[in-house]
């Protein structure tokens, strides 16, 4: 417990001191909201193969493999509500302290907590909708994984494009757009924090390395270890539940940050 309070008020510390928070979220964030890890000792992927992008969009049988294992958690997804690690993010924000959230999840919680667009990105998509990979028109999702229910056919777009959730599958790149707004606030962040993630998997991990590469404060909270918890510019490393730390020191920091001008 003294071990625990230590690290709440050390992450505290740096948080209300910081103005320009950049927070770096991954799967651990939402498991307490019943989503599951992907690469975990009980991860997704212990039982299933990904389907690659590049076979999406050349086999039918491997879109229709694709949209099969869609539809297992859509409904997860769909119910999932936002849990505290969420909502402090949200604090951060309406308190003026936040740069940036990036988020290698695609459950769309912290959208859903009140995250805005300005101040998030999903670098690895989004659950939340649909988006064709010909004409790229966006939608929600519902109708879309009814059809396949119902008819077991990988939905088409009115273009006659593939349809797909608007996640980024293996073997698909990245969004410039999105790899350039993470970049911009990776520089203008005065404190980057790494939640609930493994940091394994590039270029999304290399976002909050970016910006510890500049000199600020990095800190990073995770049960289990990651890839950066050997790199000479992190700063403060806490083992544990990230729900039992992260939202604690905002509530901390904010209240001390009041005596702190602006």
């Amino acid at each position: 417990m003294a071990e625990l309070e230590e690290g709440i008020a050390g992450l505290a510390g740096y948080l209300a001191e910081a103005r320009h928070v950049l927070v770096f979220t991954g799967a651990g964030i939402s498991t307490g909201s019943g989503i599951p890890d992907y690469r975990g000792p009980q991860g997704v992927w212990k039982r299933r193969q990904p389907v690659y992008y590049q076979d999406f969009m050349s086999d039918e049988q491997k879109r229709l493999e694709y949209w099969e294992f869609a539809l297992e958690g859509f409904s997860g997804y769909r119910d999932a509500r936002p849990n505290a690690i969420h909502h402090a993010c949200v604090e951060l924000e309406r308190a003026g302290r936040l740069e940036m959230v990036v988020t290698q999840n695609i459950d769309g919680l912290h959208r859903k907590a009140g995250t805005s667009a300005e101040k998030l990105v999903e670098i690895h998509g989004t659950n939340l909708e649909v988006e064709c990979q010909s004409c790229h028109r966006r939608d929600a999702p519902e109708e879309y994984f009814a059809y396949f229910e119902r008819e077991r056919k990988p939905p088409l777009c009115r273009c006659g494009g593939f349809i797909k959730p608007a996640t980024i599958s293996f073997g698909q790149s990245l969004r410039p757009e999105d790899l350039e707004r993470a970049g911009r606030a990776a520089a203008a962040a005065d404190l980057a924090i790494s939640l609930g993630s493994t940091l394994s998997v590039y270029p999304a991990a290399g976002i909050p390395q970016a910006a510890a590469a500049r000199g600020i404060p990095y800190v990073v909270i995770n049960r289990g270890p990651t890839e950066h918890d050997h790199l000479p510019e992190l700063t403060l490393r806490l083992e544990g539940d990230v729900a039992e730390i992260f939202p604690p020191a905002v509530a901390r920091a904010l209240a001390d940050g009041n005596r702190h001008p602006t």
